[in-house]
């Protein structure tokens, strides 16, 4: 056994004899995620500043959102299962330095399509990434803990969605949006000092336990949860990608940070609640957080005349989408058994095609419909991810759990 190996079971002994989490690598991924969740949404709260700084559209600046996740969706599956042997610390120090340098392309550029490279790069990083950050986390506890270890790794995400967005908006308006993409490198700098002097490394799957690719796709469960996934946050990035155009028409225009704001503190919220229950109730959890969505999706629809009815609106937007991320990996790891690394990086394709579905059917939306329709375009794929996740009782989402 390698020295690094014996570390990550010596951690995994001590923290199942004390209860007690590794929480100084854990927070080392829930850093990771943080950059990267805010590097992909930033664009969200700068649409405005992006357009005007490159002289495009608003519709064309949503695209580096659309072109962040192509990135990742063509990358995940590839590059997840030729790496899925690689020691896990030194693939994530790559995908670290990946944001580093393509962020800082991104601040320094006023090339739209030297921009959109730099975007479609990041979002490569973003693929890798997010296929191992579960597996990595799990990894490092024993099976009592695993459900609270993702929840703290996976804590990044709405941690981004409700300090970083808001105020990388707020420093946006007050030193410029390349300024914010210039801190988000700093950011990638001091998290490898951090990973390097912290987190344990792991070993990679072994050669014997790889299956092909189709054997993990059929797997029960997988394909349902793949398909929640895909509606899910479709529903999510059509509004979240929008906001600033959506509270223009509801007379909100110079509240995008509030709004922004009220969504993030809300899906803190929701990560800790899900931490607190997922390993008893996930699908009860599931089932409750798309139902709430789209209730909050209605009352966006019948109060968007009603500025008071946003805030409680977008209240409940983050508290049912703050533990998604934590609960759809989980239920797609317990599905995948030992190829969930390459399960992840499935969902991680589903993901990010949702999040460049919702930059582009928004895109649409907002041409055409206006944002009036989004609402009810939401409502629509709720119910299907609903239904999907009743039906999957005993695969996917399984009772009990």
């Amino acid at each position: 056994m390698s020295s690094s190996t014996a570390s990550s079971s010596q951690q995994i002994s001590s923290a199942s004899a004390s209860g007690r989490l590794p929480w100084a690598g854990l927070l080392a991924l829930a850093m990771t995620g943080f950059i990267c969740i805010l590097t992909e949404t930033i664009p969200a709260g700068l649409l405005l500043q992006i357009s005007k700084g490159l002289g495009v559209t608003e519709a064309m600046a949503g695209q580096l959102v659309t072109l962040y996740a192509l990135g990742s969706l063509l990358a995940a599956i590839p590059l997840t299962t030729a790496t899925r042997g690689w020691r896990r610390r030194p693939l994530l120090l790559t995908c670290i330095l990946g944001f580093l340098v393509f962020n800082t392309v991104t601040a320094l550029s006023s090339s739209y399509p030297l921009t959109l490279a730099a975007r479609f790069l990041a979002g490569v990083s973003a693929g890798v990434l997010w296929g191992m950050i579960a597996g990595y986390a799990r990894r490092m506890v024993p099976e009592p803990l695993k459900g609270r270890a993702m929840a703290v790794a996976m804590a990044g995400t709405p941690l981004a969605l409700a300090l970083g967005v808001p105020a990388g908006t707020l420093l946006g308006d007050l030193a410029g949006w390349r300024n914010v993409f210039g801190i988000l490198s700093l950011l990638a700098l001091l998290l490898t000092i951090w990973v390097l002097w912290k987190l344990p490394d792991s070993p990679g799957e072994s050669a014997d336990q790889r299956l092909p690719l189709h054997k993990v796709f059929t797997t029960p469960g997988v394909r349902p949860i793949l398909f929640v996934v895909l509606a899910w946050v479709l529903a999510h990035n059509i509004l979240y990608t929008y906001i600033a155009p959506y509270l223009t028409q509801t007379g909100l225009t110079g509240r995008v940070d509030v709004v922004l704001l009220i969504f993030g503190v809300t899906a803190l919220l929701g990560i800790w609640l899900t931490g607190v229950w997922i390993d008893r109730h996930l699908r009860l959890l599931v089932l409750i957080s798309l139902a709430a969505f789209a209730l909050a999706a209605i009352l966006l629809g019948i109060g968007s005349s009603q500025p008071f009815v946003i805030y409680p609106a977008a209240a409940m937007w983050g508290l049912t989408f703050g533990g998604a991320a934590t609960l759809l990996q989980t239920a797609i790891a317990v599905a995948g058994g030992e190829s969930a690394d390459v399960a992840q990086s499935m969902l991680v394709t589903a993901w990010n095609l949702a999040i460049g579905g919702g930059g582009v059917a928004g895109g649409i939306l907002l041409e055409t419909t206006g944002v009036v329709s989004f609402p009810w375009a939401l409502c629509v794929l709720l119910a299907f991810a609903f239904v999907t996740v009743w039906r999957n009782k005993a695969r996917g989402f399984p009772a009990g759990r």
